[in-house]
């Protein structure tokens, strides 16, 4: 959205959530947008090694997994593909579990990912934070639910609807914090001159109701680092 937004103005202020605003073209740098745009940068693909990591923890015996992702998001291009497959793949390797990286470009692919997830059989699926992802939440945790496999999502609303559980930014403080952006420009200040703020609050939210049905049980280290837990 932000960037379609920064394609037809360069004069009206543009305050945005978005991941990898340099790489993708947004603003020059962080500390100087150089520009219309400024705004809050959400970690999405950069979280995924530490999801996979706690995944692993709170399941440790666990061989497979299973990654939902995008590869025409935004948030990649062509020179970060390669090197996020590279980077999952190494992640995948230091945790000792196999990773299977399935693909769905639109909500319409989800169906038939999850086919093949019940035809693999993975021991768990993570669900990359892509926006077509978000948006069909409660597809993918009900048919994640009736294949019963426990599923890391990369955002809290997912756990709010049934999912197992979540690690990744805070969507609402983002949203509160930009306000703040909005607050400023409103008084004078300029885009260019407001650096870009990267997330500070991170949370892992486990759905222990899910858990108990799925038949598993959280080993209390885990627990114990979750910021809420939902039963």
């Amino acid at each position: 959205m932000a960037r379609a937004v920064k394609a037809v103005t360069s004069t009206i202020p543009v305050v945005f959530l978005a991941s990898d605003v340099v790489a993708g073209g947004l603003v020059a740098s962080l500390s100087r947008p150089d520009g219309n745009l400024t705004g809050l940068e959400i970690f999405t693909t950069q979280l995924d090694a530490k999801r996979l990591e706690i995944l692993k923890e709170a399941l440790p015996t666990i061989t497979t997994v299973a990654l939902l992702w995008n590869p025409s998001s935004a948030a990649h291009n062509a020179s970060n593909l390669a090197d996020q497959r590279r980077g999952m793949e190494a992640a995948a390797q230091a945790v000792g579990v196999r990773l299977g990286m399935l693909e769905a470009r639109d909500r319409r692919e989800i169906d038939t990912v999850f086919r093949t997830i019940q035809r693999e059989d993975p021991g768990a699926l993570l669900v990359g934070s892509d926006a077509i992802f978000t948006s069909g939440r409660q597809r993918i945790v009900e048919l994640a639910t009736q294949l019963r496999i426990p599923s890391m999502y990369g955002w809290r609303e997912f756990v709010e609807v049934g999912g197992f559980m979540s690690y990744g930014t805070s969507l609402p403080d983002l949203y509160r914090r930009a306000a703040t952006y909005v607050d400023k420009i409103l008084k004078g200040a300029k885009p260019a001159d407001l650096p870009v703020e990267q997330p500070s609050k991170f949370e892992l939210v486990i759905n222990l109701k899910t858990a108990k049905e799925l038949g598993l049980k959280i080993p209390p280290p885990v627990l114990g680092r979750a910021d809420q837990v939902i039963e």
